[in-house]
């Protein structure tokens, strides 16, 4: 009896220390509830934020066509500027259902041989499975990719301006677009064998840029140069483009476009390092467009006695191919360096072309094939990527690799195109204009009337 009295005080003292405890639970309780609400929302908002800012880059890249188109018709004669515009519209709208259908799934395949591979048809999907910083919902991921593979395939347009039949660029980018352009972009951001390998393409020097310049070498081989290019003992005669003011334009909007292209391919802004990387991407990008642009210039006027307004053009566009690899590991000063030197070389490129009668007459393979593989070699020489002779050779076996891939094949198809009579316009065609003679239109209808003798 006495032990059953004492467990009554028991009982009351346990229930007062679980009635005070209780609100301390329930404050704790609550405390985790707000804490996980405030990191979910968090990683919600850092979800929207990266999308948002990578759609927002895809945009840019997007643009960059309409200055691609600009630069193509302003460095050529105004007799084929319809033609020229043609082409970069269709580079886009129907590279983008082929890049959709067949392209993306080759580029992104999940696994594969290293080589080749094939994913599925398609997207695959809507939305990223979880809510957080850096996750990337399938649909702007390919709005991103798709942006880069049309910068690939009008890269060409200019090189075989005035003298190509309209169907067989037509057949031309739609092969670029669906099949050659995703296998180089699969060899490294798709974990094939390069991205094995340890080679670094950050934004694309030669898996985009590299790769659309070497099929246009092989399109200005194949397709041999434009009536009067060359006198018959081969010395380079000048062909002026038609409205340098375009050009120029042209050249800003690509500028500006590539602040998506080089920025947007760290694929995200949130979080310090995140934004950090992306200032360092952006203000790169621009040192080195402005040292290409200054010592295209330089050289210009040291070889010829004045500056050329072309070349420091190309030279703006070849110091941002160079930087591409590498803008996001690399320090100010390197990138100054870099576009410098990309500066020189797509003056010398443009000399080695006259030198052996290729006709480019943008300049497309000095500034996207040249100074595409000096990005490549450049990534070993400068920043911290890799280690030693390891990082070496793999940028080396890269820069290699991609340009001789995007030639061969292209050169290939060029060839195929030609033996079939499918590839080159009549000399009559040429003479008097591809916007007349393939589209019945002109470009400035009214201001000037295109005649041959």
């Amino acid at each position: 009896m006495k032990m059953k009295w004492l467990k009554i005080p028991a009982l009351v003292a346990a229930a007062l220390v679980l009635g005070l405890a209780s609100p301390v639970w329930a404050q704790e309780a609550a405390e985790a509830e707000a804490a996980f609400d405030a990191a979910a929302v968090a990683g919600e908002a850092a979800y929207a934020i990266d999308n948002m800012f990578l759609m927002f880059c895809a945009v840019l890249v997007l643009f960059m066509q309409a200055g691609f188109a600009l630069v193509e018709s302003g460095f050529n004669s105004a007799k084929n500027t319809v033609n020229i515009l043609f082409k970069n519209l269709m580079d886009l709208s129907i590279g983008m259902i082929l890049y959709f259908i067949i392209g993306y799934g080759l580029m992104y395949p999940g696994d594969g041989n290293g080589f080749l591979a094939f994913g599925q048809f398609g997207i695959g999907g809507i939305g990223a499975e979880t809510a957080e910083a850096g996750a990337l919902a399938p649909q702007v991921d390919w709005l991103f990719q798709v942006a880069f593979a049309a910068t690939a395939a009008t890269i060409v347009s200019g090189a075989v301006a005035g003298r190509m039949k309209f169907h067989a660029y037509l057949v031309y980018s739609a092969v670029l677009t669906a099949i050659v352009y995703p296998i180089s972009g699969y060899w490294k951001w798709g974990g094939g064998w390069l991205d094995g390998m340890g080679f670094y393409d950050f934004a694309g020097s030669l898996v985009v840029h590299a790769c659309g310049g070497f099929a246009a070498l092989a399109g200005a081989i194949v397709l041999g140069p434009r009536i009067g290019r060359f006198s018959k003992d081969g010395k380079s005669k000048a062909m002026p483009g038609h409205n340098l003011p375009i050009a120029t334009l042209g050249v800003f909007i690509l500028l500006i476009g590539w602040f998506g292209f080089n920025p947007g391919s760290q694929l995200a802004i949130t979080g310090k390092g995140n934004t950090d990387a992306v200032m360092l991407i952006a203000v790169n990008t621009l040192l080195a467009a402005g040292a290409g642009a200054t010592l295209a210039m330089l050289t210009t006027w040291i070889i010829h006695k004045k500056p050329d307004l072309t070349m420091a053009a190309n030279g703006v566009l070849a110091g941002l191919v160079g930087i591409t690899a590498n803008c996001d590991g690399v320090t100010n000063v390197e990138a100054i360096i870099i576009g410098a030197v990309a500066g020189i070389l797509v003056v010398a490129g443009v000399k080695l072309l006259d030198m052996f009668q290729i006709d480019d007459p943008v300049g497309a393979f000095p500034v996207h094939g040249l100074c595409g593989v000096w990005g490549g070699i450049a990534t070993a020489i400068f920043g911290s990527y890799g280690d030693g002779y390891g990082n070496w050779l793999a940028q080396i076996v890269g820069s290699i690799a991609i340009p001789v891939w995007a030639f061969v094949t292209m050169f290939i198809l060029f060839s195929i195109l030609k033996a079939i009579g499918m590839l080159r316009v009549s000399k009559e065609e040429e003479l008097r204009g591809l916007d007349i003679g393939e589209h019945g239109e002109e470009a400035y209808n009214g201001f000037q009337i295109f005649t041959t003798n």
